[in-house]
């Protein structure tokens, strides 16, 4: 099923009611939505960082399920001493969400007194005592609520991928820059302890010349990927959901309920597999290899079993690399759970990175003078530690590890293997010029 073309005659009557005062209040969206230019939004004044002993005071923008884990994380974390944090305040469009993460949050912290709960994400950003917000919104209003808050003053924790498209990336990466701000995408599987021994042992030389990697992200379901989302029929436009300010910075449909409560089917709001699944096991590669900005980018993907689904059940990518030269192969099923290794090749032996250790097994023609090793690696909760990750730069003001660079490099490739398998052919992207050509 395609999201629909919107009736043109809503857009006005919305933006009518917006300049009326409706929920959102007045420029309730920008007025270049449906461009994917980043709009510029007022500037706040920033919270003072916070002191050593003082709680890190958290907003989360978005609360489905995964925006509403977070906060359950960050309690979670606050209670085992990991951290000094607290969620004050969450937002979102859509009324039941908001309502049962703002019970969750106050029912976690009883001694922090209200929580504060706001239908218009700009509200919360106006705050000037919250220091940071967890962006958990679907990836369409990514790039423009991230700038947004950047230019609020707040640090910024965005769920991966960092934005829809890669021009957005590029735009967010300059506000980054900007604004002295800690900027993290939850691309988790970097604080596993294989990537870190696998760092040290090509820094060290293991591999010698450093020339491919793999790694994939395969998994299977009966009912169909996104499918597990239940549709509830209570939430509808009206006093639960705000449809025009959903849609936001995308295209306008007329509300589609099965868009709205999985939208990681349809390509007008999500990447897929790719955004979704294969950017956790891309990233952490990037970051082993010190790899560059990827230089040419194609994929192939189709539909096998999930005709009704809208983005591809099976995926598979190239990415080259010119500094340091490499080539990466990347493949993702929702129709097979079986994938490929995980490693990481060199002309003198492979790093095996499947399971949760960093195994290094000699070229036949070099066992002569390298032995075989395995580095075990203990099992972390990789979500909560970039969680405290985060936290942790928040205080400290150092770089977090899904950084703006790292995150923006990743999204050349999700974007543009995006577009591969939907246009056709290859891209190529020049760093220097920032610019995109068809190969």
């Amino acid at each position: 099923m395609a999201p629909r073309r919107r009736d043109q005659s809503s857009r006005r009557q919305f933006l009518a009611a917006a300049g009326a005062g409706a929920v959102l209040g007045a420029c309730a969206l920008p007025p270049n939505a449906n461009s994917r230019r980043l709009h510029v939004g007022p500037k706040y004044y920033p919270a003072a960082p916070p002191g050593p002993d003082e709680p890190i005071r958290i907003g989360v923008i978005g609360t489905g399920g995964m925006g509403t884990e977070h906060c359950r994380a960050f309690i979670r974390l606050a209670q085992a001493g990991r951290e000094k944090v607290a969620v004050v305040a969450v937002a979102d469009v859509c009324k039941p969400h908001l309502d049962h993460a703002q019970r969750t949050c106050a029912e976690g912290q009883p001694e922090l007194g209200e929580v504060l709960a706001f239908r218009d994400y700009r509200e919360l950003l106006k705050r000037p005592d919250i220091h940071g917000v967890l962006i958990a919104s679907p990836e369409h209003w990514h790039a423009q609520m991230a700038a947004d808050a950047l230019r609020a003053g707040k640090d910024v924790y965005c769920e991966k991928p960092m934005t829809l498209r890669l021009p957005e990336a590029l735009e967010l990466r300059k506000v980054v820059l900007d604004h002295d701000r800690v900027f993290n995408v939850g691309t988790q599987h970097i604080m596993l302890g294989k990537y870190g021994e696998a760092k040290k042992l090509l820094e060290q030389g293991a591999l010698g010349t450093v020339v491919s990697s793999q790694t994939s992200y395969c998994r299977n379901s009966k009912d169909g990927e996104w499918n597990y989302y239940a549709v509830d029929p209570e939430v509808v436009p009206g006093p639960n959901l705000d449809w025009e300010a959903w849609c936001g910075p995308a295209k306008r449909i007329p509300f589609d309920t099965l868009v709205f409560h999985r939208w990681r089917r349809y390509k007008d709001w999500s990447t897929g597999i790719v955004g979704d699944l294969l950017v956790h096991m891309m990233t952490p590669l990037f970051w082993t290899a010190n790899l560059g900005w990827p230089r040419r980018v194609s994929a192939h993907g189709d539909h096998f079993v999930d005709l009704a689904m809208e983005n591809h059940d099976q995926v598979n990518m190239t990415v080259q690399f010119d500094d340091p030269k490499h080539i990466m192969l990347i493949a993702g099923s929702t129709a097979n759970e079986i994938g490929l290794p995980t490693n990481i090749r060199g002309h003198k032996g492979t790093l095996d990175l499947g399971g949760g250790n960093c195994r290094l097994s000699p070229e036949r023609i070099y066992a002569d003078e390298m032995d075989p090793q395995e580095v075990r690696c203990p099992d972390v909760a990789d979500q909560d530690e970039m969680r405290v990750r985060w936290l942790q730069c928040m205080r400290s003001r150092e770089t977090p590890p899904g950084n703006i660079d790292l995150a923006t490099k990743v999204m050349v490739a999700v974007d543009l293997g995006t577009r591969s398998m939907w246009e056709g052919h290859a891209f190529e992207f020049d760093p220097d010029r920032m610019r995109v050509t068809t190969a």
